[in-house]
């Protein structure tokens, strides 16, 4: 099987609008967002949402697919700090394994705050986490569950406070591959992809059908799910969102190059 017929998927819910109802030309590789990176860079698949700030950290060796992304539109729901304590009280918190843009991006806000606690990298499980620090941040389908479970811990949004901060849209992941990936393999699976989209957003039908196949793979309700995709999360980058990536690659991971973005 050749690397350039695998597409990597963050194993969460907030891209499955993108990838439900992939067709079979593609085998498709799921993985925690930071794994990710690494299967692009190592050539074992040809495209995946890797966190914005490794793109930030391996943009030279990397390029951007135009249009795609994972955006928080404001509040995200599934990017959350867990404490128990207030923000301004918290004197440690726990950082989970499997993400790097939120990490970057609570570290700056934090900082933005004029605080700063101490971070420690941990498994992404919230009551061990708060065994042990004052604050937690899981991202993804453990943070809409545990908001769900434990709404009195939710302390930030972090999709939120950015677009409090800044006026933006956050870009969680951007759709990354390699300089050296062939375009026309690039050019199919970008279609696939954007096609797959707009049918989600056009088809009322099929968009209950993605949903529900998300709730029952992810165990989150289908209304909590229908919210999340209808106000807090997208796939696809506006002229807005592709100005809070700008500013998040330069301000937040100090990127002084505008992005390489694929020619389709």
């Amino acid at each position: 099987m050749s690397w350039t017929s695998v597409i990597g998927r963050v194993a969460f819910t907030n891209c499955e609008p993108l990838f439900h109802g992939l067709s079979d030309n593609w085998t498709v590789l799921p993985a925690p967002p930071a794994w990710l990176t690494g299967h692009v860079l190592r050539r074992d698949c040809i495209t995946a949402p890797i966190p914005t700030a490794d793109y930030a950290l391996h943009h030279k060796e990397l390029m951007l697919l135009p249009e795609l992304g994972i955006v928080g539109m404001g509040a995200v729901g599934s990017v959350i700090l867990f404490g128990t304590r207030e923000l301004d009280k918290m004197r440690d918190i726990a950082l989970p394994s499997d993400s790097s843009t939120s990490k970057v991006l609570l570290r700056w806000l934090l900082n933005h705050r004029g605080l700063d606690p101490k971070c420690i990298e941990t498994g992404p499980d919230l009551i061990s986490m708060l065994e042990r620090c004052d604050g937690a941040l899981l991202i993804g389908d453990r943070a809409l569950a545990a908001a769900a479970e434990h709404p009195e811990l939710v302390c930030l949004d972090l999709g939120g406070e950015w677009t409090r901060v800044t006026g933006f849209p956050m870009v969680f992941g951007v759709f990354a591959c390699r300089r050296d990936t062939p375009v026309e393999n690039l050019k199919i699976i970008h279609s696939e992809l954007l096609e797959n989209y707009s049918k989600f957003n056009q088809d009322d039908q099929y968009k209950e059908a993605v949903i529900a196949a998300a709730a029952e793979a992810s165990g989150t309700d289908f209304e909590r799910l229908s919210h999340y995709f209808e106000n807090e999360v997208r796939n696809t980058l506006d002229e807005e969102s592709k100005r809070g990536l700008a500013l998040f690659l330069s301000d937040v991971c100090g990127m002084t190059v505008e992005p390489v973005w694929v020619t389709m």
